[in-house]
């Protein structure tokens, strides 16, 4: 691997939600390329993975914290050094979309911070798909109502299968380039054109 950079930058990023929603599944397909059918209620996992980005090293630190609810609050530890988050929501459970802003406005509460660099995370869209892409079912999120909502939140945003590993690989790209104040190519960082596309420039150790 040829970069001009030797070192190593550490980032810590955390996934959150809604229980239910494929936090684990989506880690777990980012970091060991394979899918988990079934996961235990997650109380909370640490993953490290090597990524290059343009010409620069990168470790990450991947915390998988507890679903989130209207009254749960992140980890304390987990806060500790964090750059960035990815919110996952499931666009085949409204209840999981509608929290997403609660959970960015607990974190920052949290952190004391005015803001941190986000990526909204549609994930389920296979579900989605064998309702009719939502036209059909109340409870199914719309692509436009997650982008809506990442810009709102002035957060990129990425629809995604952690099951089909369609856009997975994106919801990190776009966070990593977040965090390091790269240019987002698309304006809100919508990265739902499917498959991996937006990986450009990222490379996975």
């Amino acid at each position: 691997m040829n970069t001009t950079n030797g070192l190593s930058k550490h980032r810590k990023i955390a996934v959150v939600g809604a229980r239910n929603v494929g936090k684990s599944s989506l880690t777990v397909q980012y970091v060991e390329s394979h899918f988990v059918e079934s996961y235990y209620p997650t109380i909370e996992n640490q993953f490290t993975k090597q990524v290059v980005l343009g010409k620069t090293n990168y470790t990450l630190e991947i915390c998988d914290t507890a679903g989130q609810d209207e009254f749960s609050l992140v980890n304390t530890k987990s806060l500790i050094g964090l750059k960035g988050v990815a919110i996952v929501y499931s666009c085949v459970n409204r209840a999981s979309f509608e929290i997403v802003e609660l959970i960015r406005d607990k974190i920052i509460d949290q952190l004391g911070l005015e803001h941190i660099p986000t990526v909204v995370v549609a994930n389920k869209i296979d579900l989605r798909e064998e309702l009719g892409d939502g036209g059909d079912s109340v409870a199914a999120v719309t692509r436009l109502e997650g982008a809506a909502l990442a810009k709102r939140l002035n957060a990129g945003f990425v629809e995604c299968s952690a099951k089909l590993n369609v856009g997975v690989n994106d919801v990190v790209l776009q966070l990593l380039k977040r965090i390091e104040g790269h240019d987002l190519t698309g304006g809100n960082g919508n990265g739902s054109n499917g498959g991996n596309g937006g990986e450009t420039g990222c490379i996975v150790i």
